[in-house]
């Protein structure tokens, strides 16, 4: 009996710690406008502090869901091995971010719950900011757990030292004292990082991209060396500025091209019909990029028609009323090229909700091997993360595709019985109705 009303009163204890923090959030959003410019800022502080014991809070919390995972699938019979798998993407549900963002939330919990008590402390007292305490977990990351507590010692146990302390001055700070414990960890960590170099695209407001590559120092430094000694050398002669130069000598060298619309690479422009013959302005989609004005996109076109590329005009078709494109079924066990193309213009990114990383991989909701046809409305778009992810026992997702009325929705169960729904992008041109 007296197991039974320990139980109860535990239960109603965790009940009574998720009201609480519905009322704190309610409360907060009711506050008061400050009367004064110093009580203002007092506010902004203690938000600041607040939102910072939160983070300590959401850790302390993410390693109690770890830890009641794990018994349950141990219980379960499932293999060490196994166990916790798509943990990291369900915490990033819950805080609404991308599947990658969740790895890195779980690393944080992991480091400050059980390696770095004084970064813990000052986190949750406010005297940290949450990024500032993700510097101290990311730049110890590579050494033992004796050295990473050292570190968290001499930084975190006065936080009078944090004072005024810079985010880059504090980066540095751990670097330089990581290298005086483990120099080789450190020289190995370089020597590592150099096989995580890669090129990456980044959308930018007003129709730019960022172009963004992560090089070795020397690799790096000598690119940037190149481009500047170009434009110093170009500069001047023509009306040009100097960064522009150097842009433009990025795409010559690199495409062997000095006319960008000749390149020989396809990009993909979905545009209405009366878009693309001027009769309307309404906003055109570039995949792997998002919506861009009317009239760039038809000069994109145009001057791709003028330099001689290949362009090629492809149909799709949508509801008119929901604007849910028209699906294209296959009865291969493999996504064709052809649907793998028309799940790119549907769903535009990784169809998990708040997750807007590329399209990596074709996968059916129901499975294949549970009958699962390869379709349109079965299929999706998914990064490597959430693909992953939902093969793990307890994991569902279903789609469903009534395009008279709705666009293609895909709902996503995590083993906790939470349900998040995503529905497909509008395609452009299309609006929703709006209720009266």
């Amino acid at each position: 009996m007296r197991d039974r009303v320990d139980a109860g009163a535990r239960k109603s204890d965790t009940e009574l710690g998720a009201v609480a923090l519905q009322l704190m959030l309610s409360s907060i959003g009711e506050l008061t406008p400050a009367s004064t410019e110093a009580d203002a800022v007092d506010q902004i502080a203690t938000l600041e502090s607040m939102k910072s014991a939160c983070a300590a809070a959401q850790a302390k919390q993410t390693m109690r869901l770890e830890e009641l995972r794990i018994e349950s699938e141990s219980a379960a019979g499932v293999p060490v091995a196994r166990q916790g798998r798509g943990l990291a993407v369900e915490v990033a549900l819950a805080r609404k971010a991308s599947g990658s963002t969740g790895g890195r939330h779980l690393g944080f919990a992991r480091a400050v719950m059980r390696e770095m008590p004084h970064t813990r402390a000052a986190l949750a007292s406010g005297a940290l900011t949450e990024w500032r305490a993700t510097i101290l977990v990311r730049e110890t990351a590579h050494l033992t757990p004796r050295d990473r507590g050292e570190i968290d010692r001499r930084i975190c146990a006065d936080v009078s030292a944090l004072e005024g302390v810079g985010d880059r001055a504090l980066d540095a700070e751990v670097k330089r004292l990581a290298y005086e414990l483990d120099p080789q960890a450190v020289v190995d960590r370089h020597a590592q990082a150099a096989k995580d170099r890669r090129v990456s695209t980044r959308p930018a407001p007003d129709g730019m991209v960022r172009l963004s590559a992560l090089l070795p120092l020397v690799s790096g430094i000598s690119v940037y060396a190149a481009l500047k000694r170009h434009a110093d050398a170009t500069a001047g002669g023509d009306d040009r500025t100097h960064a522009q130069v150097m842009a433009d000598a990025l795409v010559e060298r690199v495409t062997g091209t000095a006319t960008v619309g000749a390149l020989p690479i396809a990009v993909n422009v979905v545009v209405p019909d009366e878009v693309l013959l001027g009769d309307s302005t309404a906003a055109a989609h570039v995949s792997g990029y998002g919506p861009i004005p009317a009239d760039t996109a038809r000069g994109l076109i145009s001057d791709s028609l003028d330099a001689d590329a290949t362009t090629t005009l492809r149909r799709l078709y949508k509801s008119p009323t929901s604007g849910a494109l028209v699906a294209m079924d296959s009865t291969a066990r493999l996504f064709p090229t052809g649907l793998k193309l028309f799940l790119d213009l549907r769903d535009e990114s990784c169809r998990i909700p708040y997750c807007d990383a590329p399209i990596a991989e074709y996968d059916h909701a129901d499975p294949h091997s549970r009958g699962g046809d390869t379709s349109a409305s079965n299929g999706g778009g998914m990064c490597l993360h959430h693909n992953r992810a939902k093969q793990n026992p307890g994991w569902q997702m279903t789609t469903a595709d009534h395009t008279d009325s709705t666009r293609h929705t895909a709902t996503v169960v995590t083993p906790t019985g939470h349900s998040h729904v995503s529905r497909a992008p509008a395609p452009p041109g299309h609006h929703d109705s709006q209720a009266a």
